[in-house]
């Protein structure tokens, strides 16, 4: 299917909210606010606008919808700059067709030429290692809550950007809300 991916812009805001509740609506693990998750951090510093995509269809509809936004990881008063992925939405119509997967790969390609390093989610063990995610305790990087490790996964935008890199993943207070 030929989609086409670029930034949001306000005037998708409404249809982006759609599709984000029709994509959580029958997932087990999902308390249903994701959409609201999307409002509070396009309201934070941590929104990226660049790296907030809407995958639209050949009538420009959205169909998709990923979000990538600023976190950092602290260790001992230190503090490394990363990204969340998070959320990653595709209308149940247009899911298994690739479009999650596009855009996935088109996040980490703007975020990797906007200078940031590296990318952190918390998602489906099966899926995300396919885009070079693995388990974020591999470089000593905790979740700032109780989660399994195979669930809680970074990668790398440049080579060795987490080789120094450990400590606990602080989220935007957008997250907290």
């Amino acid at each position: 299917m030929h989609i086409h991916k670029r930034p949001e812009q306000p005037e998708d805001y409404l249809q982006i909210e759609e599709v984000v509740k029709s994509a959580f609506s029958q997932e087990k693990l999902s308390d249903q606010t994701e959409h609201l998750l999307i409002h509070r951090i396009r309201k934070s510093d941590a929104y990226i606008p660049d790296l907030s995509l809407v995958a639209t269809d050949q009538n420009n509809q959205p169909i998709g919808h990923l979000l990538l936004s600023k976190v950092t990881i602290v260790h001992q008063g230190q503090e490394v700059d990363s990204l969340a992925l998070a959320p990653v939405s595709v209308a149940p119509e247009h899911q298994k067709k690739g479009i999650g997967s596009q855009l996935i790969t088109e996040a980490l390609t703007r975020a990797k030429e906007m200078g940031y390093q590296s990318v952190i989610v918390l998602g489906h063990e099966h899926y995300y290692p396919k885009f070079g995610f693995k388990p974020a305790s591999s470089w000593n990087i905790r979740a700032p809550f109780d989660v399994p490790d195979d669930v809680f996964m970074a990668t790398e935008l440049t080579e060795n950007a987490l080789h120094d890199v450990q400590g606990v993943v602080h989220y935007s207070e957008a997250f907290s809300s």
